[in-house]
């Protein structure tokens, strides 16, 4: 079967696609982590139980993070801000190549969102759904503003990831919100390298295996039972797709989201206050990886968010794939299940969960990758 590696808008004889989505990776070798949420939560967890702990370091996470406005980038023209009581986090990995993270591969000069995440905090805060995106599903993209001040025009089916690439987060923010009619209230962003030593310095994540998992492109060789992966496994954890499943990026999203379990599940039990290296590491390497809107961009802010999560545990969070089916005119992209979407959508606009009927049936919800981690 022949691949289509390119970006480019689909030809107009193809499907349009309209509405939100997930997709399939390509079958193509890929070195691209996936690796925002895991960060997100684990830092969330540091702030909070670090606390005051964490007072006299201040000043030097400030000078570590990176903020974005995205409210000036974007102006009013947006979904209506419901004020339930609940939240909407926009997650992305970019994949880059500059800097650490040119030992992944070739930086071209450009990034593309390789992951993306709606996470929806459910009024109370005591519960989450969250929502994967993959990247090789063909969206509306609508027009954004280059960081050069130059307007790209819209696009009828394009891939996902290359609105990050068209316009930064704002662009994707945009083309999220554009897709599920949801404002989201906030975004955070992931770095790889980061996201490496993140589990490194946590003294890795504990999984057990159900069935072997033996990939060279992403040299990865674990027979069934228990693991500590360090850094470097973790990576390989979760970008894995000729390992598990099929091969496709549907697999790889399942195997991630047992694993955000695992990390979440082990970030309770690390003794932050009987450590206070390994506290300070784990802020140093999260705060340094991490991306944020401009209203998150500071330690005292995000502490704040973090405690608003905290009582979010891997058995009260939802994971949830997209409605996909694979496009019949290109196998190695997928199109959005319109009507099931359309559920997904309608139910977090409402502060509801997400209803079993929607993924039934969708090309995401037909692989079993997921079992191969608990």
């Amino acid at each position: 079967m022949a691949e289509d590696s390119s970006n480019a808008p689909v030809s107009p004889g193809r499907h349009r696609a309209r509405g939100g989505a997930a997709g399939r990776r390509r079958k193509r070798a890929s070195t691209r982590r996936r690796a925002v949420l895991y960060t997100v939560w684990t830092l969330a967890a540091v702030l909070v139980l670090g606390g005051a702990g964490l007072g006299y370091l201040y000043y030097k996470l400030n000078g570590n993070l990176t903020g974005v406005d995205v409210n000036a980038a974007l102006g009013t023209n947006r979904p209506k801000n419901v004020d339930n009581g609940s939240m909407d986090i926009l997650v992305l990995g970019s994949d880059s190549r500059a800097g650490k993270n040119a030992k992944y591969g070739t930086d071209e000069g450009t990034s593309r969102s390789d992951t993306a995440m709606i996470v929806h905090v459910y009024k109370g805060h005591k519960k989450a759904s969250v929502i994967s995106i993959p990247r090789d599903t063909l969206i509306e993209r609508p027009s954004c503003t280059t960081k050069g001040g130059q307007q790209t025009p819209a696009v009828q089916a394009a891939m996902f990831n290359s609105a990050y690439e068209a316009g930064g987060p704002a662009c994707t923010i945009k083309t999220v919100e554009s897709m599920t009619g949801i404002r989201m209230d906030h975004f955070l962003e992931v770095d790889f390298s980061g996201f490496k030593q993140l589990i490194d310095d946590l003294g890795g994540v504990n999984i057990t295996t159900t069935a072997p998992i033996h990939d060279p492109k992403s040299h990865l060789d674990l027979e069934p039972g228990p693991h500590t992966l360090d850094g470097e496994r973790s990576l390989g954890l979760v970008r894995t797709r000729h390992g598990v499943g099929d091969g496709s990026d549907l697999g790889r999203i399942k195997l991630q989201q047992a694993f955000v379990k695992a990390l979440l599940d082990q970030v309770k039990h690390v003794d932050l206050f009987g450590n206070p290296k390994k506290l300070y590491d784990l802020a140093d390497t999260s705060t340094k990886a991490l991306t944020t809107d401009s209203e998150l961009a500071s330690v005292s802010k995000l502490k704040g968010f973090a405690e608003s999560l905290k009582g979010i545990g891997s058995g009260n969070m939802k994971m949830t794939t997209l409605p996909v089916e694979y496009d019949p005119q290109n196998p190695a992209r997928v199109l959005p299940m319109e009507r099931k979407a359309k559920l997904i959508w309608t139910a977090l606009r409402h502060d509801q969960p997400v209803p079993a009927s929607a993924t039934k049936g969708s090309a995401g919800d037909a692989t079993s990758a997921g079992k191969v981690v608990k």
